[in-house]
């Protein structure tokens, strides 16, 4: 009752912070944890892609089917890395500057993905954008490695050559 009354006075500031200091703790994942959900999530994203690979090969519903079981896949993927570094600090990363049109991108070909299956229902379209959000989600990947942009546009320019 004391502590309530000093909070309704707005006495002891610090019990504020002290508070929202053990909310924060409460709900913060230990290391283990975090790495095994990590695996969880990326192994389900995995196994998705594969999945939908595997029903590509379906008459009438195979196109569809691989396009959303690979496109969330992918977000499985992405998402698993909130679990590594937390979901505000992989936000904040995603957008960098250095990532940013690689970020933008990778979500665009997501959502197109999407949209070419439900609503416009071309499947080529879909596939096309598969192909795609691949591609965008191995440039936005390789981001994370330093000089690995670099490295893949000397040797892309070097095979042109």
């Amino acid at each position: 009752m004391d502590k309530l009354r000093r909070v309704l006075s707005g006495g002891d500031d610090n019990e504020e912070v002290g508070l929202t200091s053990q909310i924060m703790d409460s709900t913060s994942l230990s290391f283990g944890t975090r790495v095994k959900w990590f695996i969880i999530c990326f192994a389900g994203g995995v196994l998705c892609s594969i999945l939908g690979t595997g029903l590509l090969f379906l008459p009438k519903v195979g196109v569809k089917l691989f396009a959303v079981f690979y496109t969330l896949g992918n977000i499985a993927a992405i998402s698993s890395t909130c679990f590594l570094m937390g979901p505000f600090k992989q936000l904040k990363r995603m957008f960098e500057p250095t990532r940013l049109i690689a970020t933008i991108i990778m979500l665009l070909f997501l959502v197109l993905t999407l949209c070419a299956v439900f609503w416009w229902d071309k499947k080529g379209l879909a596939i096309i954008f598969c192909i795609l959000q691949f591609l965008a989600m191995t440039w936005y990947s390789i981001s994370y490695i330093p000089f690995a942009r670099d490295a893949v546009i000397k040797c892309f320019t070097s095979c042109l050559s």
